[in-house]
């Protein structure tokens, strides 16, 4: 059941990133005609420049929608889990149900000597 759950999170991920690709790639292709129209008619080679981090950002949302980055970051997050166990820990560890219930404690204790505020 989880596995399905998952499954279909990725699978909702994968299309919301598809469907930003048409987008953006509608961004870039008019942004290219107009650049290029613009430097076909003052010759000035300034104008070209906001393509190539445009370009970059296109070739990355295809590659995320299309390509195999998604298999890519998979892999990368096993390699992470399985030889770098450590980056994944939670600061000060896992909580037991002794430190809950000692943190419970001390905040009840905080809301009764604090329940009544100060008159002014």
């Amino acid at each position: 059941m989880r596995n399905q759950m998952r499954e279909r999170q990725v699978a909702l991920e994968l299309a919301r990133q598809r469907e930003l690709f048409y987008w953006l790639g509608a961004f870039y292709f008019t942004s290219v005609i107009g650049a290029l129209s613009s430097y076909r008619y003052k010759r000035n080679s300034s104008i070209l420049t906001p393509l190539v981090p445009l370009t970059f950002i296109f070739a990355y949302q295809a590659d995320l929608a299309y390509g195999n980055k998604l298999h890519r970051i998979l892999i990368e997050a096993e390699h992470i889990m399985q030889f770098e166990p450590h980056l994944l820990q939670l600061p000060l560890d896992v909580p037991t149900p002794a430190s809950i219930d000692l943190k419970r404690i001390q905040n009840d204790e905080n809301k009764r000597s604090h329940s009544h505020p100060p008159a002014f």
